[in-house]
């Protein structure tokens, strides 16, 4: 935990016949209009997100562009953690065995890595973000402009399937009915999502929805297991990480935990007026007169108040609440934002993700983060 930023590159990981034949015939085999929309399901450490990178690079043999509708806040693809996404892909992922990050086109941040603290919000967030993709990118009228395009859709899932998880993943697939749901299941069978269409009920309509069921694979190029349980906490730290290393440029030498720290605590953050800007606890309540130091040293989303009814606010980013000067009225945050995307923000949103303590605990660095309450102006 000490030295590099990014997890080391696993193996080459093996895709097996089963599945390079279940891709092919989704990608290949189905009509471009409309394009197929694919959920991707089964138990935890069974290969979703392998499976769906595959996917992802055989569609963009047929396809310039894929959508990608993320709904693992624990392990995401394209975001740190607490996020669901969907991301316009257009490159392929060279690297099947690690996910990298992406700037999505629209997120919702939610604060947790499961699902289990609020499910009526976690699937508004996945609902609205299914309703936009088909609004952008799934059903085009002739009077809509002519710039836009079809585009095939992968839905990832958590690999949360029993008890409220399993009513979770339920409703998601009723909501979005996609064209194809690929089912992975893993040699432990109590653990895997139950037999056929399990989705539906006795006396509903199976409709235009293909079931595909594929077998676990976690194999090396040298057809050797790969079933290692990797550490989900540290793989998230090391997603935070990865996320906030974007606040330097990329040929700024910062390869060390260490490193990251230093220049985190030395980089000039961003004054935000208090008065400019709303503040959401997501999943808990705190006392007016508790906000302040329950956002120092804290992660939050940066946001955009909703102007709807539904009162769901697109999320442009994460930031670092690095002091509270509460007589001057200012918040200093550290974020990788782009300042343009900055002005729009009227809204954070402080839910249950942390700083990675490894960020506060380096020694011979004082953390800006531990120190006081109040700052000085930079």
């Amino acid at each position: 935990m000490s030295s590099l930023l990014e997890p080391e590159n696993s193996p080459n990981i093996f895709i097996p016949e089963e599945w390079s034949e279940a891709a092919e015939s989704i990608v290949f085999y189905s009509p471009t209009s409309p394009p197929p929309v694919v959920l991707i399901c089964g138990a935890k450490n069974c290969g979703k997100s392998t499976f769906s990178r595959h996917l992802l690079n055989v569609f963009l043999q047929r396809y310039k562009k894929v959508v990608y509708l993320d709904s693992d806040v624990g392990q995401p693809e394209f975001t740190p953690p607490g996020f669901l996404s969907l991301t316009v892909v257009d490159k392929l992922t060279p690297d099947l065995s690690t996910p990298c990050l992406k700037t999505p086109e629209r997120c919702f941040f939610f604060g947790d890595v499961s699902s289990k603290r609020d499910p009526t919000a976690y699937l508004s967030y996945a609902s609205c973000l299914y309703d936009y993709y088909c609004k952008e990118y799934h059903s085009i009228n002739k009077t809509q402009e002519l710039a836009k395009i079809e585009l095939p859709l992968i839905v990832n899932t958590p690999g949360w399937v029993k008890g409220v998880g399993y009513e979770i993943l339920v409703d998601m697939l009723k909501y979005i009915a996609p064209s194809y749901v690929v089912k992975i299941n893993i040699s432990a069978e109590s653990k895997n999502l139950p037999a056929g269409e399990f989705w539906l009920e006795e006396e509903e309509d199976f409709g235009s929805t293909n079931l595909i069921e594929i077998r676990s694979a976690r194999q090396d190029a040298f057809n050797r297991s790969i079933l290692v349980q990797k550490d989900a906490s540290l793989m998230r730290d090391l997603r935070i990480m990865a996320y906030f290393r974007q606040c330097f440029p990329k040929d700024c030498s910062i390869t060390t935990i260490k490193e990251l720290a230093h220049a985190l605590a030395s980089h000039p953050p961003y004054q935000v007026p208090i008065s400019s800007i709303k503040i959401r606890h997501l999943h808990c309540q705190v006392p007016s007169d508790q906000i302040f130091y329950s956002l120092n040293a804290t992660i939050v989303g940066l946001a955009e108040s909703s102007k709807t009814s539904e009162n769901l606010s697109w999320c442009v980013g994460l930031g670092i609440i690095r002091g509270i000067d509460t007589s001057k009225g200012l918040l200093y945050v550290i974020t990788p934002v782009a300042h343009g995307t900055l002005e729009k923000v009227d809204l954070l949103l402080q839910g249950f993700i942390q700083i990675p303590s490894c960020l506060l605990q380096v020694k011979g660095c004082i953390s800006p983060y531990m120190s006081a309450n109040i700052l000085p102006t930079s």
